[in-house]
């Protein structure tokens, strides 16, 4: 049985495929598309600085739980 860490890691990295294909599929870089827009910014724009930022808080919740990392601290 896979204990909590190595199986919050497997989520982080289904996850970071799963973004990092969603910003390369055509939902994401549609071309043309201005609307909808949030907070002026076009489409392709915020959507790419949302899946960046997703992508960052990924890679700190995956340092944390990395099955390989020793989090204890040992004096």
């Amino acid at each position: 049985m896979k204990s909590t860490k190595e199986k919050l890691w497997l989520l982080c990295c289904i996850s970071a495929f799963l973004i990092i294909a969603f910003g390369l599929s055509p939902l994401a870089l549609a071309s043309d598309t201005f609307d909808p827009k949030l907070f002026g910014m076009p489409y392709v724009l915020w959507v790419s600085i949302t899946l960046s930022i997703l992508l960052i808080l990924l890679t700190v919740l995956g340092t944390l739980v990395h099955p390989g990392s020793d989090n204890s601290t040992e004096e």
